[in-house]
């Protein structure tokens, strides 16, 4: 089973790299021809691909919840953090709602196409050292998805779970992402799998691995305590995790 692992890890990653080669040079294509809504329809394609790509490896993949997203008004997507592989579903799971990141700034260079897509998708890319950065990127991209009724995905972890056990939620993001947003609802994002996926790192990948992205219902975050919120979210996750 271990050679089958690397073996099929390395078709992996090999039509991983490939995609995201032809998707940059697709993105730049739209986005020169078509602007923002052309090269989005790129994006969620790419996302689609790598996501149920994982189809190589065995990967069993489950949605639910989606058809109960709120409309017509901004979302705040906080989820847990488990790898880097937690972002296609995102994409793809809340592509009408066009989903943007809270990203650390060095993810915004040397990576093709998911480069591109934080520096020209509206993401905030932010300076973990530095805390007033960081806070006025995350409020530029509130005010950014209460304009255009878009969405921002944060990871209020900080960084993600090898384990899969949820860490401590910090609330900073979540609380500048309200204010400047503030008709936004809150969905939480229950991402399980993802870390038994890569429980050998990124490389071999773990076969026939079952992938869940349950999402919760909304939380109307008007009045609210922010901190007693974020801490609420954070137990309604685990609860799902079972942890």
């Amino acid at each position: 089973m271990i050679i089958f692992s690397y073996l099929l890890s390395a078709i992996y990653w090999i039509y991983f790299g490939v995609l995201l080669a032809i998707f940059h040079v697709i993105q730049v294509i739209c986005n020169a021809l078509g602007g923002y809504q052309l090269r989005k329809k790129a994006v969620d394609l790419l996302n689609y691909l790598l996501l149920y790509g994982l189809g190589i490896v065995g990967a069993r993949i489950r949605f639910t919840g989606f058809q109960d997203l709120p409309q017509n008004c901004p979302l705040i997507i906080v989820s847990n953090h488990q790898s880097t592989f937690d972002i296609p579903p995102i994409v793809w799971g809340f592509r009408k709602h066009h989903p943007k990141f809270v990203s650390k700034k060095e993810l915004g260079k040397g990576i093709p196409s998911i480069s591109y897509n934080l520096r020209h998708g509206g993401s905030a890319l932010i300076d973990r050292k530095n805390g007033r950065q960081s806070m006025m990127e995350i409020a530029k991209l509130g005010r950014h998805i209460e304009k255009e009724k878009y969405s921002a995905s944060i990871f209020p972890e900080g960084t993600r779970s090898k384990t899969g056990t949820v860490g401590k939620f910090q609330h900073p993001g979540i609380a500048a992402l309200i204010k400047t947003a503030p008709s936004a609802m809150i969905v939480p994002l229950v991402i399980d799998g993802n870390s038994r996926l890569t429980k050998r790192g990124s490389y071999p990948l773990q076969i026939g691995t079952k992938l869940s992205f349950n999402a919760l219902a909304a939380i109307n975050p008007k009045g609210r305590d922010i901190k007693e919120l974020t801490a609420e979210i954070e137990e309604k996750i685990r609860e799902k995790l079972e942890q």
